[in-house]
C-alpha cells in the first residue's frame, strides 16, 4: 500500500521536453549504411580540404606524418530512416582510427540541421542491434530451458523492471522529484512485482521481501550520510555535466544514492531469497528445530554467501572502472591518491555501502525467516519429543524382528500418527 501510494503521487507522467543541444546522447540520430569504402592517400585528401571521421585536431609529430603519407578510405554512406531517407554523403577515416568502416557495415549518424548541407551527417557509432538482439534471445531460451515456468517468470518481471525504470524512476528524477525518495519507491515497486510473480504469494516470499526492504533502508540511510560527509557532487563526468546543465535542479548527489540504491537490489534479491529458502528447507529436513537451531543454520550458509557476493559486488565494480584505474596507474599515482579522487571515492562509496547492506541483510533475512518458521510449527516451543518405546533397532511395526530400517520407518509412522 505505501509503495502504491509513492508511485501514485511521484507518478511524473512523461519526461519534459527540452531543446536538443546536439551533444553526446542529445544530438539527433539516424540509421544509415556504408554502401562503398575505397582507398585514397592521406595527403590528398588533407589537401583538398575533406574532413576525416574522429577527432584528429590533436595529431601531432610523427604521428600525423604518418597519416598524411598512408592510405585513408572513404567511404560513401547512405542514410536509411528520416526525412532524408535515401541520402548519401562521404566521410574519410584516418588509418589509425579505431574504428573503421566496411562496405555493407549498418552504422548510426548524428545529424546536426544547422551545419552546412554536406556536413550535416556524420557517423557516430555502428549499429549493433543484430548481435545485442541475438544475444538476449539465446539469454531468454537459456532462462526458460532451465528455469522452466520460473524462468518464464524471471522474464516477465525483467520486462517490468524495465517499465518501471523508464516510465516511473527516469521522468520522475527529470520532473524534478527527490532521486532517493523516488528510487526507494521505484526499487521497492520492483522488488514487489519481481519476488512475487518468480516465487509466489507466499510467507517464503514475503520474508524475502521484508528483508530486501530494510537492507534497501539501511544502505539509503548509509549512502545519503557517506555521500553528504565525503562532499561528493555525482557530477564528475561528461555525461552527468551534461544532465546537470541540461537540469540544474536535479540534485546531482541525490542522482548518484539513487544508483548505489538501484545497483544494490538486484544482488540483494538474490541473498534474500537464498537465506530465506534456506530456512525453509533446514525446517523441512528437520522439523522439529527451533528457530534458534534455523537461525543458527541458516547464518553459517550465510556466511559462504557474503564471502562470494561481496567479492563478487567489488570485482564488478572495479571491472567497469578498469579503464580509469589504468589511467591512475599509467600516472603512477598513489592508492591514496587514487582512492581520494572523487571519480574512484564515488565507486568506493558504492561498493561498500551495498556490500553493507548485503551483509546486513543476511542475519536480518535468516532471523525473520526463523521466527516466522517457528511460528507456523504446530508444536512451536515445545521439546522434541522422545523417541517411541517401540521403535527399537530389530523390530518391524508389528512387533517381529526385521530389518534396522524397516523398525526406524514402522517408529516413525506411529509416531505422526499419535
Amino acid at each position: 500500500m505505501a509503495v502504491l501510494a509513492g508511485l501514485v503521487v511521484l507518478w511524473p507522467g512523461g519526461a519534459p521536453p527540452h531543446e536538443r543541444t546536439g551533444v553526446g546522447f542529445d544530438r539527433q540520430t539516424q540509421q544509415a549504411t556504408v554502401t562503398k569504402v575505397e582507398s585514397v592517400s592521406c595527403s590528398s585528401v588533407n589537401a583538398s580540404g575533406d574532413t576525416p571521421t574522429g577527432d584528429t585536431s590533436t595529431a601531432e609529430g610523427s604521428s600525423a606524418q604518418q597519416q598524411a603519407n598512408g592510405t585513408c578510405k572513404k567511404a560513401t554512406i547512405r542514410v536509411d530512416t528520416g526525412k532524408d531517407k535515401g541520402r548519401t554523403f562521404t566521410e574519410i577515416v584516418q588509418p589509425d582510427q579505431s574504428r573503421q568502416l566496411h562496405e555493407g557495415e549498418k552504422v548510426v549518424v548524428a545529424y546536426e540541421p544547422s551545419a552546412p548541407k554536406d556536413l550535416q551527417y556524420s557517423v557516430t557509432d555502428v549499429n549493433r542491434r543484430v548481435p545485442l538482439g541475438v544475444l538476449a534471445a539465446i539469454f531468454a531460451v537459456a532462462v526458460v530451458v532451465v528455469g522452466r515456468l520460473r524462468g518464464v517468470m524471471a522474464l516477465i518481471s525483467l520486462a517490468i523492471s524495465f517499465l518501471v525504470l523508464n516510465f516511473f524512476v527516469l521522468p520522475a528524477i527529470l520532473q524534478g522529484s527527490n532521486p532517493l525518495v523516488v528510487a526507494v519507491v521505484g526499487s521497492s515497486a520492483i522488488m514487489l512485482i519481481a519476488l512475487y510473480l518468480c516465487h509466489g504469494l507466499s510467507a517464503r516470499t514475503s520474508v524475502a521481501v521484508l528483508g530486501t526492504l530494510i537492507s534497501l533502508l539501511l544502505i539509503g540511510f548509509l549512502g545519503s550520510w557517506f555521500v553528504d560527509w565525503a562532499a561528493l557532487t555525482g557530477n564528475t563526468d561528461d555525461n552527468t555535466g551534461l544532465i546537470h546543465g541540461l537540469y540544474p535542479s536535479i540534485d546531482m548527489s541525490g542522482l548518484l544514492l539513487a544508483g548505489i540504491i538501484i545497483g544494490s537490489l538486484g544482488v540483494l534479491d538474490d541473498v534474500t531469497v537464498t537465506q530465506t529458502s534456506a530456512v525453509w528447507e533446514l525446517h523441512e529436513a528437520n522439523p522439529s528445530m527451533g528457530w534458534r537451531g534455523l537461525y543458527r543454520a541458516g547464518i553459517r550458509i550465510g556466511r559462504d554467501h557474503i564471502a562470494s557476493v561481496v567479492n563478487t559486488l567489488v570485482l564488478a565494480y572495479a571491472g567497469a572502472a578498469l579503464p580509469l584505474l589504468l589511467l591512475f596507474s599509467i600516472a603512477q599515482s598513489s592508492v591514496g591518491t587514487v582512492a581520494n579522487s572523487e571519480l574512484v571515492a564515488e565507486e568506493i562509496v558504492r561498493t561498500l555501502v551495498g556490500s553493507i547492506g548485503l551483509v546486513a541483510s543476511v542475519p536480518v533475512t535468516t532471523a525473520l525467516a526463523a521466527l516466522v518458521v517457528a511460528a507456523d510449527r504446530p508444536e512451536s516451543g515445545t521439546a522434541p519429543r522422545p523417541a517411541a518405546p517401540d521403535a527399537v533397532p530389530g523390530a518391524t511395526p508389528s512387533g517381529t524382528e526385521g530389518s534396522a530400517p524397516q523398525a526406524t520407518r514402522g517408529g516413525r509412522g506411529r509416531r505422526r500418527k499419535r
